[in-house]
Protein backbone atom coordinates (compact mmCIF):
# COMPACT_ATOMS: atom_id res chain seq x y z
CA UNK A 1 0.00 0.00 0.00
CA UNK A 2 2.94 2.33 0.59
CA UNK A 3 3.70 2.32 -3.14
CA UNK A 4 0.08 3.24 -3.94
CA UNK A 5 0.13 6.14 -1.45
CA UNK A 6 3.43 7.38 -2.87
CA UNK A 7 2.03 7.09 -6.40
CA UNK A 8 -1.01 9.19 -5.42
CA UNK A 9 1.37 11.86 -4.11
CA UNK A 10 3.25 11.58 -7.41
CA UNK A 11 0.04 12.23 -9.34
CA UNK A 12 -0.49 15.36 -7.25
CA UNK A 13 2.96 16.54 -8.41
CA UNK A 14 2.55 15.49 -12.05
CA UNK A 15 -0.99 16.81 -12.53
CA UNK A 16 -0.20 20.45 -11.92
CA UNK A 17 -1.10 22.64 -14.90
CA UNK A 18 2.53 23.47 -15.90
CA UNK A 19 3.58 19.81 -15.77
CA UNK A 20 0.57 18.72 -17.85
CA UNK A 21 1.52 21.37 -20.41
CA UNK A 22 5.12 20.09 -20.44
CA UNK A 23 3.77 16.56 -21.02
CA UNK A 24 1.79 17.68 -24.06
CA UNK A 25 4.75 19.66 -25.45
CA UNK A 26 7.12 16.74 -24.79
CA UNK A 27 4.89 14.12 -26.42
CA UNK A 28 4.32 16.33 -29.48
CA UNK A 29 8.04 16.99 -29.89
CA UNK A 30 8.71 13.30 -29.31
CA UNK A 31 6.32 12.20 -32.04
CA UNK A 32 8.04 14.64 -34.41
CA UNK A 33 11.43 13.20 -33.44
CA UNK A 34 10.16 9.64 -33.88
CA UNK A 35 8.64 10.45 -37.26
CA UNK A 36 11.82 12.00 -38.68
CA UNK A 37 14.41 9.40 -39.75
CA UNK A 38 17.83 10.58 -38.61
CA UNK A 39 16.58 11.46 -35.16
CA UNK A 40 15.42 9.28 -32.28
CA UNK A 41 14.58 9.27 -28.59
CA UNK A 42 18.18 9.57 -27.39
CA UNK A 43 19.02 12.14 -30.08
CA UNK A 44 15.97 14.28 -29.40
CA UNK A 45 16.47 14.32 -25.65
CA UNK A 46 20.17 15.12 -26.10
CA UNK A 47 19.41 18.00 -28.48
CA UNK A 48 16.61 19.46 -26.33
CA UNK A 49 18.24 18.88 -22.93
CA UNK A 50 19.86 22.38 -22.82
CA UNK A 51 16.40 23.94 -23.15
CA UNK A 52 15.42 22.48 -19.76
CA UNK A 53 18.29 23.96 -17.75
CA UNK A 54 16.12 26.85 -16.51
CA UNK A 55 13.26 24.52 -15.48
CA UNK A 56 12.95 22.77 -12.13
CA UNK A 57 14.22 19.16 -12.29
CA UNK A 58 10.79 17.55 -11.91
CA UNK A 59 9.22 19.48 -14.79
CA UNK A 60 12.34 19.01 -16.91
CA UNK A 61 12.50 15.23 -16.48
CA UNK A 62 8.74 14.93 -17.08
CA UNK A 63 9.08 16.81 -20.37
CA UNK A 64 12.14 14.82 -21.45
CA UNK A 65 10.59 11.47 -20.56
CA UNK A 66 7.45 12.45 -22.53
CA UNK A 67 9.69 13.23 -25.52
CA UNK A 68 10.84 9.62 -25.19
CA UNK A 69 7.26 8.26 -25.07
CA UNK A 70 6.34 10.37 -28.08
CA UNK A 71 9.37 9.12 -30.03
CA UNK A 72 8.40 5.52 -29.30
CA UNK A 73 4.89 6.20 -30.64
CA UNK A 74 6.09 8.23 -33.64
CA UNK A 75 8.44 5.59 -35.02
CA UNK A 76 5.46 3.44 -36.02
CA UNK A 77 3.98 6.12 -38.32
CA UNK A 78 6.82 6.15 -40.85
CA UNK A 79 7.27 2.38 -40.59
CA UNK A 80 3.66 1.67 -41.55
CA UNK A 81 2.95 4.50 -44.02
CA UNK A 82 6.35 4.93 -45.70
CA UNK A 83 8.24 1.68 -44.97
CA UNK A 84 10.94 3.87 -43.37
CA UNK A 85 11.72 3.01 -39.73
CA UNK A 86 11.74 6.29 -37.81
CA UNK A 87 13.47 4.41 -34.98
CA UNK A 88 15.71 1.31 -35.00
CA UNK A 89 13.14 -0.66 -33.00
CA UNK A 90 10.48 0.11 -35.64
CA UNK A 91 12.23 -2.01 -38.29
CA UNK A 92 10.26 -5.12 -37.29
CA UNK A 93 7.00 -3.13 -37.52
CA UNK A 94 7.61 -2.51 -41.25
CA UNK A 95 7.48 -6.26 -41.98
CA UNK A 96 3.68 -6.42 -41.63
CA UNK A 97 2.70 -2.78 -41.04
CA UNK A 98 3.64 -1.54 -44.52
CA UNK A 99 1.94 -4.47 -46.33
CA UNK A 100 -1.22 -3.67 -44.33
CA UNK A 101 -0.99 -0.04 -45.51
CA UNK A 102 -0.59 -1.18 -49.12
CA UNK A 103 -3.73 -3.31 -48.72
CA UNK A 104 -5.70 -0.23 -47.59
CA UNK A 105 -5.56 -1.18 -43.89
CA UNK A 106 -3.20 1.59 -42.78
CA UNK A 107 -5.68 2.92 -40.18
CA UNK A 108 -6.05 -0.55 -38.64
CA UNK A 109 -2.28 -1.07 -38.56
CA UNK A 110 -1.66 2.33 -36.95
CA UNK A 111 -4.38 1.81 -34.32
CA UNK A 112 -2.97 -1.63 -33.48
CA UNK A 113 0.57 -0.23 -33.26
CA UNK A 114 -0.36 2.71 -31.03
CA UNK A 115 -2.55 0.59 -28.74
CA UNK A 116 0.12 -2.11 -28.46
CA UNK A 117 2.71 0.52 -27.59
CA UNK A 118 0.42 1.86 -24.87
CA UNK A 119 -0.22 -1.62 -23.40
CA UNK A 120 3.50 -2.51 -23.35
CA UNK A 121 4.42 0.76 -21.66
CA UNK A 122 1.58 0.45 -19.13
CA UNK A 123 2.75 -2.98 -17.97
CA UNK A 124 6.32 -1.70 -17.70
CA UNK A 125 5.28 1.34 -15.63
CA UNK A 126 3.31 -0.91 -13.26
CA UNK A 127 6.48 -3.02 -12.91
CA UNK A 128 8.51 0.11 -12.11
CA UNK A 129 5.88 1.28 -9.58
CA UNK A 130 6.04 -1.86 -7.44
CA UNK A 131 9.56 -3.14 -8.09
CA UNK A 132 11.60 0.10 -7.98
CA UNK A 133 11.11 0.81 -4.23
CA UNK A 134 11.99 -2.80 -3.34
CA UNK A 135 15.11 -2.73 -5.53
CA UNK A 136 16.12 0.67 -4.12
CA UNK A 137 15.82 -0.54 -0.51
CA UNK A 138 17.87 -3.60 -1.38
CA UNK A 139 20.50 -1.43 -3.10
CA UNK A 140 20.91 0.71 0.06
CA UNK A 141 22.96 -2.19 1.44
CA UNK A 142 25.45 -1.90 -1.42
CA UNK A 143 29.04 -0.79 -0.79
CA UNK A 144 31.71 0.24 -3.36
CA UNK A 145 32.44 -3.39 -4.29
CA UNK A 146 28.74 -4.16 -4.93
CA UNK A 147 28.28 -1.01 -7.01
CA UNK A 148 31.32 -1.82 -9.14
CA UNK A 149 30.10 -5.41 -9.56
CA UNK A 150 26.71 -4.12 -10.82
CA UNK A 151 28.46 -1.71 -13.20
CA UNK A 152 30.73 -4.54 -14.38
CA UNK A 153 27.62 -6.69 -14.92
CA UNK A 154 26.13 -3.91 -17.08
CA UNK A 155 29.27 -3.62 -19.22
CA UNK A 156 29.59 -7.39 -19.59
CA UNK A 157 25.90 -7.72 -20.46
CA UNK A 158 26.43 -5.47 -23.46
CA UNK A 159 29.23 -7.77 -24.60
CA UNK A 160 27.38 -11.04 -23.99
CA UNK A 161 23.88 -10.06 -25.14
CA UNK A 162 24.60 -7.72 -28.04
CA UNK A 163 23.80 -8.84 -31.56
CA UNK A 164 26.99 -7.05 -32.68
CA UNK A 165 30.34 -8.91 -32.68
CA UNK A 166 31.86 -8.95 -29.20
CA UNK A 167 35.12 -7.45 -30.47
CA UNK A 168 33.30 -4.39 -31.83
CA UNK A 169 31.31 -3.93 -28.62
CA UNK A 170 34.48 -4.11 -26.51
CA UNK A 171 36.33 -1.70 -28.84
CA UNK A 172 33.48 0.84 -28.63
CA UNK A 173 33.34 0.47 -24.85
CA UNK A 174 37.11 0.93 -24.47
CA UNK A 175 36.91 4.15 -26.48
CA UNK A 176 34.13 5.31 -24.17
CA UNK A 177 36.27 4.59 -21.11
CA UNK A 178 39.18 6.51 -22.67
CA UNK A 179 36.93 9.53 -23.35
CA UNK A 180 35.55 9.36 -19.81
CA UNK A 181 39.10 9.49 -18.40
CA UNK A 182 39.97 12.78 -20.13
CA UNK A 183 40.41 15.71 -17.74
CA UNK A 184 41.68 16.15 -14.21
CA UNK A 185 41.98 13.07 -12.02
CA UNK A 186 39.82 13.80 -8.98
CA UNK A 187 42.06 11.70 -6.68
CA UNK A 188 45.62 12.69 -7.69
CA UNK A 189 44.91 16.03 -9.42
CA UNK A 190 46.92 14.98 -12.46
CA UNK A 191 45.84 15.93 -15.98
CA UNK A 192 44.89 13.06 -18.25
CA UNK A 193 44.89 13.36 -22.05
CA UNK A 194 44.13 17.10 -22.16
CA UNK A 195 46.98 17.79 -24.65
CA UNK A 196 47.28 21.41 -23.62
CA UNK A 197 43.62 22.35 -24.18
CA UNK A 198 42.29 24.11 -21.05
CA UNK A 199 38.74 23.40 -22.23
CA UNK A 200 39.37 19.69 -21.58
CA UNK A 201 40.29 20.12 -17.91
CA UNK A 202 36.80 19.00 -16.95
CA UNK A 203 36.76 16.29 -19.61
CA UNK A 204 34.39 15.79 -22.50
CA UNK A 205 30.93 17.03 -21.71
CA UNK A 206 28.58 14.10 -21.99
CA UNK A 207 25.87 16.17 -23.65
CA UNK A 208 28.18 17.47 -26.41
CA UNK A 209 29.30 13.94 -27.18
CA UNK A 210 25.74 12.60 -27.37
CA UNK A 211 24.47 15.40 -29.62
CA UNK A 212 27.37 14.77 -32.00
CA UNK A 213 27.33 10.97 -31.94
CA UNK A 214 23.59 10.58 -32.37
CA UNK A 215 22.27 13.80 -33.91
CA UNK A 216 25.01 14.84 -36.35
CA UNK A 217 26.13 11.27 -37.05
CA UNK A 218 22.61 10.19 -38.07
CA UNK A 219 22.09 13.29 -40.22
CA UNK A 220 25.37 12.73 -42.10
CA UNK A 221 24.41 9.12 -42.80
CA UNK A 222 20.90 10.07 -43.89
CA UNK A 223 22.22 12.78 -46.22
CA UNK A 224 24.57 10.27 -47.82
CA UNK A 225 21.69 7.84 -48.43
CA UNK A 226 19.67 10.59 -50.14
CA UNK A 227 16.53 9.75 -48.23
CA UNK A 228 13.23 10.54 -49.92
CA UNK A 229 9.76 10.01 -48.51
CA UNK A 230 7.22 8.04 -50.56
CA UNK A 231 4.31 6.40 -48.86
CA UNK A 232 0.61 5.89 -48.23
CA UNK A 233 -1.72 8.44 -46.71
CA UNK A 234 -3.87 7.56 -43.73
CA UNK A 235 -6.77 8.99 -41.81
CA UNK A 236 -8.00 7.49 -38.56
CA UNK A 237 -11.68 7.64 -37.69
CA UNK A 238 -13.53 6.49 -34.60
CA UNK A 239 -15.19 3.53 -36.33
CA UNK A 240 -11.86 1.97 -37.42
CA UNK A 241 -10.33 2.60 -34.00
CA UNK A 242 -13.23 0.91 -32.17
CA UNK A 243 -13.28 -2.03 -34.61
CA UNK A 244 -9.53 -2.58 -34.13
CA UNK A 245 -9.87 -2.32 -30.36
CA UNK A 246 -12.61 -4.96 -30.49
CA UNK A 247 -10.22 -7.33 -32.30
CA UNK A 248 -7.14 -6.75 -30.12
CA UNK A 249 -8.32 -8.69 -26.99
CA UNK A 250 -7.85 -11.86 -29.05
CA UNK A 251 -4.14 -11.01 -29.03
CA UNK A 252 -3.90 -11.28 -25.22
CA UNK A 253 -1.30 -14.05 -25.31
CA UNK A 254 0.77 -12.09 -27.85
CA UNK A 255 0.53 -9.00 -25.60
CA UNK A 256 1.57 -10.98 -22.52
CA UNK A 257 4.50 -12.70 -24.23
CA UNK A 258 5.80 -9.53 -25.89
CA UNK A 259 5.50 -7.53 -22.66
CA UNK A 260 7.51 -10.14 -20.76
CA UNK A 261 10.23 -10.13 -23.43
CA UNK A 262 10.28 -6.32 -23.55
CA UNK A 263 10.49 -5.84 -19.78
CA UNK A 264 13.31 -8.38 -19.50
CA UNK A 265 15.28 -6.82 -22.36
CA UNK A 266 14.73 -3.36 -20.87
CA UNK A 267 15.90 -4.20 -17.34
CA UNK A 268 18.91 -6.06 -18.69
CA UNK A 269 20.78 -3.89 -21.22
CA UNK A 270 19.27 -5.66 -24.22
CA UNK A 271 17.31 -2.70 -25.51
CA UNK A 272 14.12 -2.08 -27.46
CA UNK A 273 15.49 -3.11 -30.87
CA UNK A 274 16.46 -6.71 -29.98
CA UNK A 275 13.21 -6.98 -27.97
CA UNK A 276 11.10 -6.05 -31.01
CA UNK A 277 12.83 -8.58 -33.28
CA UNK A 278 12.70 -11.30 -30.62
CA UNK A 279 8.97 -10.75 -30.03
CA UNK A 280 8.27 -10.74 -33.76
CA UNK A 281 10.10 -14.05 -34.17
CA UNK A 282 8.26 -15.62 -31.21
CA UNK A 283 4.90 -14.39 -32.52
CA UNK A 284 5.60 -15.92 -35.92
CA UNK A 285 6.70 -19.27 -34.45
CA UNK A 286 3.65 -19.50 -32.16
CA UNK A 287 1.09 -18.17 -34.64
CA UNK A 288 -1.64 -20.37 -36.12
CA UNK A 289 -0.81 -18.88 -39.53
CA UNK A 290 2.98 -18.23 -39.64
CA UNK A 291 3.00 -18.09 -43.46
CA UNK A 292 0.97 -14.85 -43.40
CA UNK A 293 3.71 -12.97 -41.54
CA UNK A 294 5.34 -10.41 -43.80
CA UNK A 295 2.16 -10.15 -45.85
CA UNK A 296 0.04 -7.99 -43.54
CA UNK A 297 -0.66 -9.99 -40.35
CA UNK A 298 -1.76 -7.76 -37.47
CA UNK A 299 0.09 -10.04 -35.01
CA UNK A 300 3.32 -8.90 -36.67
CA UNK A 301 2.48 -5.29 -35.73
CA UNK A 302 1.30 -5.99 -32.17
CA UNK A 303 4.33 -8.04 -31.08
CA UNK A 304 7.24 -5.67 -31.92
CA UNK A 305 5.40 -2.51 -30.83
CA UNK A 306 4.40 -3.99 -27.46
CA UNK A 307 7.91 -5.28 -26.80
CA UNK A 308 9.66 -2.06 -27.89
CA UNK A 309 7.54 0.13 -25.60
CA UNK A 310 7.87 -2.28 -22.68
CA UNK A 311 11.65 -2.40 -23.12
CA UNK A 312 12.01 1.36 -23.58
CA UNK A 313 10.00 2.08 -20.43
CA UNK A 314 11.42 -0.63 -18.16
CA UNK A 315 14.98 0.51 -19.04
CA UNK A 316 14.35 3.37 -16.58
CA UNK A 317 14.05 0.91 -13.67
CA UNK A 318 17.80 0.16 -13.25
CA UNK A 319 18.58 3.81 -14.05
CA UNK A 320 16.46 5.15 -11.19
CA UNK A 321 17.27 2.47 -8.59
CA UNK A 322 20.92 1.65 -9.31
CA UNK A 323 22.12 4.53 -11.48
CA UNK A 324 22.70 2.01 -14.30
CA UNK A 325 21.00 2.98 -17.60
CA UNK A 326 19.34 0.15 -19.51
CA UNK A 327 19.36 1.94 -22.87
CA UNK A 328 21.07 4.85 -24.67
CA UNK A 329 18.05 7.07 -23.95
CA UNK A 330 18.15 6.14 -20.27
CA UNK A 331 21.86 7.04 -20.35
CA UNK A 332 20.99 10.50 -21.70
CA UNK A 333 18.36 10.95 -18.99
CA UNK A 334 20.94 9.83 -16.42
CA UNK A 335 23.29 12.54 -17.65
CA UNK A 336 20.45 15.07 -17.36
CA UNK A 337 19.77 14.10 -13.75
CA UNK A 338 23.45 14.58 -12.91
CA UNK A 339 23.44 18.01 -14.56
CA UNK A 340 20.55 19.00 -12.26
CA UNK A 341 22.49 17.77 -9.21
CA UNK A 342 20.49 14.57 -8.71
CA UNK A 343 22.38 11.30 -8.25
CA UNK A 344 20.34 8.35 -9.58
CA UNK A 345 20.46 5.36 -7.28
CA UNK A 346 18.85 4.07 -4.09
CA UNK A 347 19.28 7.37 -2.18
CA UNK A 348 17.18 9.14 -4.83
CA UNK A 349 14.10 7.39 -3.36
CA UNK A 350 15.02 8.69 0.11
CA UNK A 351 16.29 12.22 -0.56
CA UNK A 352 14.05 13.18 -3.52
CA UNK A 353 10.89 11.17 -2.98
CA UNK A 354 8.54 13.72 -4.60
CA UNK A 355 10.74 13.86 -7.69
CA UNK A 356 10.83 10.08 -8.18
CA UNK A 357 7.12 9.48 -7.68
CA UNK A 358 6.22 12.54 -9.74
CA UNK A 359 8.26 11.04 -12.59
CA UNK A 360 6.63 7.61 -12.21
CA UNK A 361 3.16 9.18 -12.16
CA UNK A 362 4.03 11.16 -15.29
CA UNK A 363 4.83 7.87 -17.05
CA UNK A 364 1.18 6.83 -16.69
CA UNK A 365 -0.14 10.22 -17.78
CA UNK A 366 2.45 10.70 -20.53
CA UNK A 367 1.52 7.45 -22.24
CA UNK A 368 -2.20 8.31 -22.13
CA UNK A 369 -1.43 11.74 -23.60
CA UNK A 370 0.81 10.10 -26.22
CA UNK A 371 -1.91 7.66 -27.30
CA UNK A 372 -4.46 10.47 -27.69
CA UNK A 373 -2.02 12.72 -29.58
CA UNK A 374 -0.96 10.10 -32.14
CA UNK A 375 -4.49 8.85 -32.74
CA UNK A 376 -5.72 12.36 -33.52
CA UNK A 377 -2.77 13.78 -35.49
CA UNK A 378 -1.66 11.02 -37.89
CA UNK A 379 -2.67 12.94 -41.08
CA UNK A 380 -0.60 15.93 -39.96
CA UNK A 381 2.56 13.84 -39.42
CA UNK A 382 2.05 12.01 -42.71
CA UNK A 383 1.82 15.40 -44.50
CA UNK A 384 4.85 16.71 -42.59
CA UNK A 385 6.94 13.88 -44.02
CA UNK A 386 6.43 15.24 -47.51
CA UNK A 387 8.73 18.18 -46.75
CA UNK A 388 12.03 17.49 -48.61
CA UNK A 389 14.77 16.14 -46.38
CA UNK A 390 17.09 18.73 -47.94
CA UNK A 391 15.09 21.27 -45.91
CA UNK A 392 14.67 19.24 -42.72
CA UNK A 393 18.32 18.05 -42.49
CA UNK A 394 20.00 21.49 -42.22
CA UNK A 395 17.38 22.63 -39.70
CA UNK A 396 18.24 19.66 -37.46
CA UNK A 397 21.98 20.41 -37.75
CA UNK A 398 21.38 24.05 -36.71
CA UNK A 399 19.29 22.90 -33.72
CA UNK A 400 22.12 20.54 -32.70
CA UNK A 401 24.68 23.37 -32.93
CA UNK A 402 22.50 25.69 -30.83
CA UNK A 403 22.01 22.94 -28.24
CA UNK A 404 25.77 22.28 -28.04
CA UNK A 405 26.62 26.00 -27.79
CA UNK A 406 24.15 26.67 -24.97
CA UNK A 407 25.76 24.08 -22.66
CA UNK A 408 28.79 26.30 -21.85
CA UNK A 409 28.34 29.15 -24.37
CA UNK A 410 31.52 27.96 -26.05
CA UNK A 411 32.36 27.56 -29.74
CA UNK A 412 34.83 24.85 -28.71
CA UNK A 413 31.82 22.70 -27.78
CA UNK A 414 30.34 23.20 -31.26
CA UNK A 415 33.64 22.07 -32.80
CA UNK A 416 33.73 19.02 -30.51
CA UNK A 417 30.11 18.26 -31.44
CA UNK A 418 31.16 18.12 -35.11
CA UNK A 419 34.13 15.89 -34.24
CA UNK A 420 31.84 13.50 -32.37
CA UNK A 421 29.40 13.72 -35.28
CA UNK A 422 32.04 12.47 -37.70
CA UNK A 423 32.93 9.75 -35.18
CA UNK A 424 29.26 8.71 -34.96
CA UNK A 425 29.02 8.62 -38.77
CA UNK A 426 32.13 6.42 -39.02
CA UNK A 427 30.82 4.11 -36.29
CA UNK A 428 27.57 3.60 -38.19
CA UNK A 429 29.34 3.10 -41.54
CA UNK A 430 31.67 0.53 -40.00
CA UNK A 431 28.74 -1.03 -38.10
CA UNK A 432 30.19 -0.37 -34.64
CA UNK A 433 27.54 0.01 -31.89
CA UNK A 434 27.21 3.43 -30.25
CA UNK A 435 25.32 2.26 -27.14
CA UNK A 436 28.39 0.68 -25.41
CA UNK A 437 30.43 3.85 -26.08
CA UNK A 438 27.72 6.06 -24.57
CA UNK A 439 27.32 3.71 -21.60
CA UNK A 440 31.07 3.74 -20.89
CA UNK A 441 31.20 7.53 -21.30
CA UNK A 442 28.41 7.97 -18.73
CA UNK A 443 29.44 5.30 -16.22
CA UNK A 444 33.23 5.43 -16.70
CA UNK A 445 33.88 7.90 -13.86
CA UNK A 446 31.44 6.16 -11.51
CA UNK A 447 32.94 2.74 -12.21
CA UNK A 448 36.47 4.08 -11.71
CA UNK A 449 35.51 5.71 -8.41
CA UNK A 450 33.81 2.51 -7.15
CA UNK A 451 36.80 0.39 -8.18
CA UNK A 452 39.29 2.72 -6.47
CA UNK A 453 37.26 2.77 -3.26
CA UNK A 454 37.07 -1.03 -3.35
CA UNK A 455 40.83 -1.30 -3.80
CA UNK A 456 41.46 1.09 -0.89
CA UNK A 457 39.16 -0.94 1.37
CA UNK A 458 40.83 -4.24 0.40
CA UNK A 459 44.39 -2.82 0.29
CA UNK A 460 44.68 -3.67 -3.39
CA UNK A 461 43.21 -7.19 -3.29
CA UNK A 462 40.70 -8.22 -5.98
CA UNK A 463 39.28 -10.76 -3.54
CA UNK A 464 36.89 -8.04 -2.29
CA UNK A 465 34.73 -8.79 -5.34
CA UNK A 466 34.14 -12.28 -3.89
CA UNK A 467 34.11 -11.22 -0.23
CA UNK A 468 30.40 -11.99 0.33
CA UNK A 469 27.75 -14.05 -1.49
CA UNK A 470 25.99 -11.01 -3.01
CA UNK A 471 29.03 -9.39 -4.65
CA UNK A 472 30.41 -12.82 -5.57
CA UNK A 473 27.25 -13.83 -7.44
CA UNK A 474 27.08 -10.50 -9.32
CA UNK A 475 30.78 -10.64 -10.27
CA UNK A 476 30.51 -14.28 -11.33
CA UNK A 477 27.46 -13.55 -13.48
CA UNK A 478 29.30 -10.60 -15.06
CA UNK A 479 32.27 -12.78 -16.01
CA UNK A 480 29.93 -15.46 -17.39
CA UNK A 481 28.21 -12.90 -19.63
CA UNK A 482 31.58 -11.51 -20.71
CA UNK A 483 32.73 -14.95 -21.82
CA UNK A 484 29.35 -16.03 -23.22
CA UNK A 485 30.22 -15.32 -26.88
CA UNK A 486 33.34 -17.50 -26.47
CA UNK A 487 31.32 -20.24 -24.77
CA UNK A 488 28.74 -20.11 -27.58
CA UNK A 489 31.45 -20.28 -30.24
CA UNK A 490 33.12 -23.31 -28.60
CA UNK A 491 29.75 -25.00 -28.18
CA UNK A 492 28.96 -24.40 -31.87
CA UNK A 493 32.32 -25.84 -32.96
CA UNK A 494 31.86 -28.96 -30.81
CA UNK A 495 28.34 -29.46 -32.18
CA UNK A 496 29.59 -29.04 -35.75
CA UNK A 497 32.42 -31.55 -35.19
CA UNK A 498 30.00 -34.07 -33.70
CA UNK A 499 27.69 -33.69 -36.72
CA UNK A 500 30.64 -34.17 -39.10
CA UNK A 501 31.73 -37.33 -37.26
CA UNK A 502 28.18 -38.65 -37.27
CA UNK A 503 27.91 -38.02 -41.01
CA UNK A 504 31.25 -39.71 -41.78
CA UNK A 505 30.39 -42.76 -39.69
CA UNK A 506 27.25 -43.24 -41.78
Amino acid sequence: MEEVNNLMQGFAVAMTLPNLAYMLIGVTLGVLIGVLPGLGGANGIAILLPLTFTMNPTSAIIMLSCIYWGALFGGAITSILFNIPGEPWSVATTFDGYPMAQQGRAAQALTAAFTSSFVGALFAVVLITFLAPVLAKFALKFGPAEFFAVQLLTFCSFVGMSKEPAAKVIAAMMLGFALAAVGMDTVTGQLRMTYGYPELLKGFDFLIAVIGLFGIGEILLTMEEGLAFKGKSAKLNLRVVLQTWAELPRQWLNFLRSTAVGCWMGITPGGATPASFMSYGMAQRMSKDPASFGKGNIEGVVAPETAAHAAGTSALLPMLTLGIPGSPTAAVLLGGLMIWGLQPGPMLFVEHKDFVWGLIASMYLGNIVGLVVVLTTVPFWAAFLRIPFSVIGPVIVVICAIGAYTVHSSLFDVVMMLVFGVMGYLFKKLKYPLAPLVLALVLGDMAEASFRQSMLLSQGSLSIFWSNPLVGVITGLALLLLLWPLVSAVKGMLLQNSNVKAGSSQ
